[in-house]
């Protein structure tokens, strides 16, 4: 069993109120192969809410405290995004679960690119929040550009 960015799968969970469905992955749910999901969710953030973005550094450095993520109306979000990652990988623990299909550009699944925090849509190399979370404890991260 694998885990997959609820988005991919066709999950209407993002900000926007919208998914990124790619259908294999769509498929993989509907056949039992693949558990969908979302930590920002998780976290307790609403669908549609604010973009975020992260603000300092990438997902490694929120969890070492020298980062922040901030939605586009300056509200700092971080803790919303650590609880989610966090009981989401609580989530994929108790289920045995050891690799998951991730989103890029997100500041909570992105495992190799983010966008840069500055809200203007450029994109730099780094990690989202729940994505270094999950590579922190072991959990083989793998990109839906690899899909």
């Amino acid at each position: 069993m694998i885990a997959v960015s609820a988005c991919l799968a066709g999950i209407a969970c993002r900000y926007d109120g919208k998914d990124k469905e790619i259908t294999k992955i769509k498929q993989m749910v509907e056949n039992g192969e693949a558990i969908p999901f979302c930590p920002e969710v998780a976290g307790g953030l609403e669908i549609p809410r604010n973009p975020a973005e992260i603000v300092g550094g990438d997902g490694k450095d929120v969890w070492l405290g020298r980062a922040k993520v901030m939605d586009n109306q300056g509200i700092d979000v971080t803790e919303e995004y650590k609880n989610g990652a966090s009981l989401t990988l609580t989530k994929m623990k108790e289920l045995g679960i050891t690799q998951i299909i991730m989103k890029e550009k997100s500041p909570s699944c992105g495992s190799c690119a983010i966008y840069d925090g500055t809200f203007s849509g450029k994109i730099k190399d780094g990690t989202g929040v729940a994505a270094a979370l999950f590579q922190m404890n072991g959990i083989k991260i793998i990109s839906e550009f690899t899909i």
